[in-house]
């Protein structure tokens, strides 16, 4: 009786065990099965917020189910990385980085980076561009001339920039480093826009600031393109203009904006998302979409991403050491 119990018990442990094993094959085959939560750490209208939505409304299509986009804004970032990186493991919260993720942990406002998350892939590169004023006292037709004409004349040149410590104030204290030049830097609340229009106004002779954010005032003539920090030239028709590394000097910033989850997202699933980010990445209406927006369509694979934002935080740790403000969290 004993035995036959016995069998029966072994039985029904291994119908048990195969039938979850069968759910659990099952689960994963269907995911997702619903909805998907897409952090943005920024504000909504932003340049890297509507990117973000377009890349992944077409990974909802592929997929097959809608993704809900979370503004969470503030701390440079850092509110909405934090959110991400405490989610579930399920790959169902997934989120939106750029080159903050690096420079926030640099400056001690956080103790999260780029290892600390799941990587799925790059979208979309944003670089900022060298910028003249058609209104200031001393004017410059190329990058060229800027160049030369403050390295004859050392402090006299002011270069409105980013808040100290934001991506695009990184950018500007590159080119100065790279092409070895002291200008009078003027840092400005908020972003690119602020800089163009100090500018625009005559207030600094150059700036640094983001294509997108200045090109109103290019196109209505208050300020010049004089060139592009970026590794290779901007979209047409700003594609006359030269790079920096063009004109001899080993400078180039640009914030990539990757998509990321929070750590440990089983292999199956990583991949699953993987591929209909890059499938949504190469989709030519979306490159055209991020070229509009003065964005270059830049898909970078998993596996190339710890590397690729390793050799940017190696530039931006030393820049922040130089400036004092090196403050890496632990």
């Amino acid at each position: 009786m004993q035995s036959i119990f016995l069998r029966f018990t072994l039985k029904s442990i291994s119908c048990i065990a195969t039938l979850m094993l069968s759910f659990t094959v099952f689960s994963q085959e269907k995911f997702p099965s619903k909805p998907i939560t897409f952090i943005v750490p920024i504000e909504a209208g932003s340049d890297g917020d509507v990117l973000g939505r377009a890349v992944m409304d077409r990974v909802s299509r592929i997929l097959g189910q809608p993704v809900i986009v979370l503004n969470r804004p503030g701390a440079g970032s850092s509110i909405g990385y934090r959110e991400l990186h405490q989610s579930k493991a399920d790959g169902y919260t997934l989120g939106l980085a750029s080159a903050t993720i690096i420079t926030n942990k640099l400056q001690g406002v956080s103790n999260l980076d780029h290892h600390n998350f799941t990587q799925f892939g790059a979208v979309a590169t944003f670089f900022p561009i060298l910028i003249g004023s058609n209104k200031s006292t001393i004017k410059f037709s190329t990058a060229q001339e800027a160049i030369a004409f403050a390295k004859a004349n050392p402090g006299k040149v002011n270069l409105a920039t980013a808040g100290v410590g934001q991506s695009w104030w990184v950018g500007a204290q590159t080119f100065l480093s790279g092409t070895n030049l002291s200008m009078a830097s003027i840092p400005v609340t908020g972003a690119g826009a602020n800089v163009a229009l100090l500018v625009a106004g005559g207030h600094a002779e150059v700036g640094v600031a983001g294509l997108a954010s200045a090109r109103a005032l290019l196109e209505g003539g208050q300020v010049r393109f004089l060139a592009s920090l970026s590794e290779n030239r901007a979209p047409p028709p700003y594609d006359k203009f030269p790079t920096v590394k063009e004109l001899g000097y080993p400078v180039s910033w640009e914030s990539t904006n990757i998509v990321m989850g929070p750590p440990n997202i089983p292999k199956e699933i990583v991949a699953k998302i993987a591929s209909a980010l890059e499938q949504a990445s190469k989709d030519p209406e979306f490159m055209k979409f991020a070229q509009e927006r003065d964005a270059r369509p830049d898909y970078i694979a998993p596996d190339k991403i710890l590397s690729t934002m390793d050799q940017r935080r190696e530039v931006v740790k030393e820049i922040m050491a130089k400036a004092g403000l090196l403050k890496e969290a632990n």
